[in-house]
């Protein structure tokens, strides 16, 4: 029997050795990609169809380490008491992840408070193309995408946290507020 470290170092090269590179790119003025996920309420989310008639905040992250960048933007947007619903796309390209997503998602769910399980979007079949659209380069980087109503992509974002990146999103709420 293998010891347990060596199966999880094979087990990671399995998982992330599929994923294809994609060069980094500003998607905006698309449309979100339709792709399914499923909450860690074991909902299956339609996108963008779940996210019509309301802006939305898309926190996409494509590897673990990404989770830094994802808390500080929800942190942030706690304190500041931005208004809009905010989803957290963790986003697997590959198709070994698939066949472990029932464990990566149990971890996911033994990390998250469960009142925080429903804005928790695991996209694995469609997580490829998701990440074709943002570009993959630099995967620590959470990608941001703000969606207007009508899910088209207003803002993106794929350099962490700052500030003034922040600013962009607030301020691109409070003018689509008033123009409604």
């Amino acid at each position: 029997m293998l010891p347990s470290r060596l199966l999880l170092i094979l087990t990671s090269l399995f998982l992330f050795a599929c994923a294809t590179q994609h060069p980094n790119q500003d998607p905006t003025g698309k449309m979100f990609p339709s792709v399914e996920g499923s909450s860690l309420e074991k909902e299956t989310i339609k996108m963008p169809e779940k996210f019509l008639g309301a802006q939305t905040l898309l926190l996409l992250g494509y590897v673990q380490n990404s989770q830094f960048d994802i808390d500080r933007w929800l942190i942030a947007l706690d304190f500041t008491e931005t208004k809009v619903n905010v989803y957290e796309l963790p986003t697997i390209a590959g198709m070994a992840p698939r066949m472990f997503s029932g464990f990566i998602d149990d971890g996911m769910r033994k990390g998250i408070p469960k009142e925080l399980w429903k804005g928790v979007v695991t996209i694995y079949e469609g997580g490829d193309e998701v990440q074709e659209m943002t570009g993959n380069e630099n995967p620590n980087n959470a990608r941001v995408i703000l969606l207007d109503k009508t899910g088209k992509i207003i803002y993106f974002y794929d350099r962490g946290f700052a500030p003034s990146a922040l600013r962009a999103v607030r301020e691109l709420l409070e003018t689509e507020e008033t123009t409604d």
